[in-house]
């Protein structure tokens, strides 16, 4: 089996942009630019999808944290819901069905926080 102790998924849920701002996309640019996990996966998820598509600064720091290495992927229901899927697949957001990834992480030993 893969070792993945060195992997971090994030699943951001949170419609608070101080909580995206402050707390949830300082942690994960970091732990990918800081190095202190080799993988860094963001998933976007409920109320978060709806903030992001809607506010301009996190969408700056979404592009920050890509170009830093975080993978950054958005849950396609969720999306659909608030009717932002085109929106968040303009930031060059992997939008789909993320129960099953998201599973494959937490099966697969990943380190997970949620924010």
């Amino acid at each position: 089996m893969e070792d993945n102790n060195n992997k971090l998924a994030v699943l951001w849920t949170s419609g608070d942009p101080e909580v995206a701002e402050k707390v949830c996309f300082m942690y994960t640019n970091n732990a990918k630019k800081q190095a202190w996990f080799d993988e860094v996966v963001l998933i976007v998820w409920g109320p978060s999808s709806k903030l992001l598509a809607e506010n301009e600064m996190l969408q700056d720091y979404i592009k920050i944290m890509q170009e830093n290495g975080v993978k950054v992927e958005a849950c396609y229901y969720c999306a659909d819901m608030y009717g932002v899927v085109e929106d968040l697949k303009k930031m060059d957001i992997d939008v789909k069905g993320m129960g099953v990834p998201l599973s494959n992480y937490l099966k697969e030993g990943w380190h997970t926080l949620t924010f």
